[in-house]
């Protein structure tokens, strides 16, 4: 695959091949990290600072104290990243940073970062999709092109895309409100887990009943789906143990089967009618054991099933180089700016 982009100060062409380096930038929330990816697919360093543990005591991420945490860490993180990967930014092809959705501040840290890099050596730079970027992570260390269906499941986004090409998707459904990773932080709240609230509620989910209390699932037509009417009936479920012992771990459980339940059998028919047999999860919550299991589930239906490993489900940026490099929706202008919503 070869694909030209331009230097900024000659505009010189530079085309991208199986052998280019691109070293990407995300902050878009609560990590700092930086990678070197070659190809798309081969990952030569990976860096990641996280935050998780500054604001725990928050219940949640404070975006000005996130930016301020990003500058700290964003000249160390690049530099461990050349360290790791034994090159130095002459030897880099192009430059590419997260420009949003994401938090306003903690996107300009990273972007800026990138343009300097890029504008230093002489280098192309490339802005890419937070959304997009989940979804290459599929890309490495795999041989995996389009067409596929993508299920992205993250902490503000819940979307089944219809990837037809590298320079074709469409989002086909998606969350009417709640996304899952909200919907999952908030009933862990309600059950008095700490933040961050889904991993916990996933594992008591494990050793938990699915089946021990029927939560209604929504009828949303087509693709799309609701999960604040779930939240709302797990609220009143926890306040009818007023005064008794609550079955955390049956309800997390529970919790856990609809959720799962529900975005299998929207995946399912979005695979079913447009006749795809590859289908990709992506997203922070794709990190979720149940979620992962039932879509994996489709293998014993003849689908080849795909999802990146633990450590590339998080945000990072291996993930941002790859999207660079294979999907042709990305900015190419230096003035790009970010934005926070998608």
């Amino acid at each position: 695959m070869n694909k030209t982009k331009y230097k900024l100060f000659s505009n010189e062409p530079v085309t991208l091949n199986e052998n280019s380096l691109i070293m990407a930038i995300e902050s878009s929330c609560d990590e700092t990290a930086c990678a070197i990816v070659k190809g798309g697919r081969e990952v030569i360093a990976n860096v990641v600072a996280s935050q998780i543990k500054i604001h725990e005591e928050f219940g949640g991420v404070i975006p000005e104290i996130a930016a301020r945490e990003h500058l700290e860490a964003i000249n160390v993180v690049i530099d461990e990243t050349f360290k790791q990967a034994g090159v130095t930014g002459k030897d880099v092809t192009a430059f590419a940073s997260t420009v949003g959705p994401g938090l306003v501040g903690c996107l300009l840290v990273g972007m800026n970062a990138a343009k300097t890099l890029a504008l230093a050596y002489d280098k192309p730079f490339i802005g890419v999709n937070h959304l997009n970027a989940h979804l290459a992570a599929n890309f490495i260390d795999t041989n995996l092109e389009p067409p596929f269906i993508a299920l992205l499941v993250s902490g503000g986004h819940t979307q089944i895309i219809k990837v037809s090409s590298f320079s074709e998707m469409e989002i086909i459904g998606e969350t009417i409100d709640d996304a899952v990773g909200e919907a999952y932080d908030k009933v862990a709240r309600l059950i008095g887990l700490p933040y961050p609230g889904g991993p916990k509620l996933d594992k008591l989910a494990q050793i938990g009943n699915p089946h021990a209390f029927k939560l209604p699932e929504a009828k949303v037509g087509g693709y799309d789906f609701s999960f604040s009417g779930l939240k709302t009936a797990v609220l009143r479920l926890v306040k009818s143990f007023d005064g008794k012992e609550m079955p955390v771990n049956d309800i997390c459980a529970s919790f856990q089967e609809c959720v799962s339940s529900t975005l299998f059998k929207k995946v399912k028919h979005a695979l079913e009618e447009t006749g795809y047999k590859q289908v990709v999860l992506a997203g922070g919550v794709a990190a979720n054991s149940e979620i992962r299991k039932k879509i994996f589930s489709l293998k014993e239906e003849g689908y080849d099933v795909y999802a990146p490993i633990m450590k590339y489900c998080t945000d990072n940026a291996s993930m941002v180089a790859s999207s660079a490099y294979f999907f042709n929706n990305t900015f190419d202008d230096i003035n790009v700016e970010v934005f926070s919503r998608a």
